[in-house]
């Protein structure tokens, strides 16, 4: 089930606070920073950062290849020119 566009318009990492690649075929969510995946359980993403699963570096550059190929949709991320707590 994909994400509402709402949804992916805000969405960011819970542990760098930067935007996510989208990938709504495999229903998961890639921080290529952190090299960790987030996954999406009936349409709501789990982003606990004890549920991120660690990929291996080959794991990543297979995720980063679809991503370059245009496979992916990057959210929108958290805002950075806003006050704390707005």
């Amino acid at each position: 089930m994909a994400l509402d566009p709402l949804l992916i318009g805000v969405i960011a990492c819970p542990v760098d606070r930067l935007p996510l690649q989208y990938f709504e075929a495999d229903g998961l969510l890639y921080n290529p920073r952190l090299k960790r995946t987030y996954r999406i359980e009936g349409a709501i993403p789990v982003l606990m950062p004890d549920e991120a699963t660690e990929l291996t570096d080959a794991e990543a550059q297979v995720l980063d290849a679809k991503v370059a190929a245009g496979e992916a949709r990057q959210t929108g991320g958290a805002a950075t020119d806003r006050p704390a707590g707005r």
